[in-house]
């Protein structure tokens, strides 16, 4: 384990930490918070590997002050306009005027737009595969348009074997503080067993809807020997690569990543609370070995629960009627799956009514509509409340899930 800044000699990493940020993005709760990473490759010319949220630009500026020791970059490599990685970019190109930015053409306007400067007689446009040679190390460019935005690439240093993967292979949580909290990267290079879930939350959330064009840049990569990967959020990866690659591609393919159920509820009194509990209960008993993860959807995390929908491959929705139509909580469950392009999962329905039911219907209607759903039928119908009855259809409805 690394207790320093250094990746390897020529390469440094000059990010920071987000430890006071509550919410990723304006909506994903991020409790160890977020890191912003960016890179520094020291060689005959200097280049930058993406800037920062403006957030942390006084770290980030220190680390990268202390880096250069009085010496000028030569590039700054722009990877992702988003502002959590180019808040900065005026800032250094102001600093430094002989500084020349690196990027994709569909950045360019980006810039313009979010900094309302003309930077186009500093600006090198790059294209796919094109090289960049900065002495001993050169950088190889391979466009990634939609992970997660139009203008994205990353970029491959051919000497040291590290692929700069921008957002993808990104991560939840702040990492480069070492265990005795002083800076440095040594926490970053983490196990894989720590990885999984906060990247699985994160790629979902954010990526999960480009999963073809993930595919594509995988693609592109699988014939480079690549021995680290330096995304723009989260831990260093370096061990074990295989593993973090085939979760990719799991995850982007829209494969079941494991075989399981997942119960997604919301309730309004307690009752279907009751009958997606009572379900659970019941697929436990009846098939102790089928993993059932179980989600109240008024109280528990939406991006987790997206996450465990996408992670499993059987789903069942349980929910009440209101207003003629169904409860708001888990319209918005259902609605951020469509976004995100849920497919290829069986998915069961619960729905309760006392005298119009009506969120079978619509549940029915929106899962139709998205791509390789199967919907498990019979649909459980709860008359108000969980009876004798309903306790047989939710055995039959087990029984179908279970086979």
């Amino acid at each position: 384990m690394k207790e320093s800044n250094i990746i390897t000699p020529g390469i440094k990493y000059i990010g920071a930490d987000d430890t006071d940020l509550d919410l990723f993005e304006g909506q994903y709760i991020v409790p160890e918070g977020i890191t912003y990473n960016s890179y520094l490759i020291d060689d005959e010319k200097i280049a930058v590997l993406d800037t920062i949220d403006q957030r942390k630009t006084d770290a980030w500026m220190a680390n990268l002050e202390r880096e250069l020791n009085g010496r000028t970059p030569d590039y700054l490599i722009v990877h992702h306009m988003e502002p959590d990685h180019a808040a900065n970019i005026r800032l250094l190109m102001e600093k430094f005027p002989t500084l020349t930015a690196v990027c994709s053409q569909k950045a360019v306007a980006m810039m313009q737009r979010f900094f309302d400067t003309d930077f186009s007689g500093r600006i090198q446009v790059v294209k796919e595969s094109e090289t960049l040679s900065l002495g001993t190390h050169t950088l190889q460019f391979f466009m990634a348009p939609m992970i997660h935005w139009p203008e994205v690439m990353v970029s491959y240093e051919q000497s040291e074997k590290i692929l700069f993967s921008a957002d993808a292979f990104g991560k939840f949580g702040a990492y480069s503080l070492t265990a005795d909290g002083s800076k440095g990267i040594g926490s970053m290079w983490g196990a894989t067993e720590e990885w999984a879930c906060e990247a699985r939350r994160y790629y979902f959330n954010i990526v999960g809807k480009y999963g073809a064009m993930v595919q594509n840049l995988l693609k592109k990569l699988c014939g480079l020997d690549i021995r680290y990967i330096c995304p723009l959020h989260g831990p260093i990866l370096h061990d074990d690569l295989p593993y973090f690659v085939n979760l990719y591609n799991t995850w982007s393919s829209y494969t079941p990543e494991n075989q399981g159920i997942f119960i997604a509820y919301s309730s309004l009194h307690g009752n279907t609370e009751q009958a997606a509990q009572k379900l659970a209960d019941i697929i436990k008993e009846q098939a102790p070995d089928v993993k059932v993860s179980i989600s109240d959807l008024r109280h528990d995390d939406m991006a987790e629960a997206i996450e465990d929908a996408f992670r499993y491959d059987r789903l069942v929705v349980a929910a009440p009627t209101y207003d003629g139509g169904l409860m708001p909580i888990m319209n918005d469950f259902i609605h951020h799956l469509a976004i995100k392009a849920y497919q290829n999962r069986k998915v069961a329905i619960i729905e309760n009514g006392s005298w119009a039911p009506m969120a079978g219907k619509k549940m029915h209607e929106a899962f139709e509509a998205m791509k390789g759903i199967t919907i498990i039928e019979p649909m459980v119908t709860v008359e108000s409340t969980v009876k004798a009855k309903t306790i047989e259809d939710l055995k039959q409805l087990a029984a179908h899930l279970i086979g």
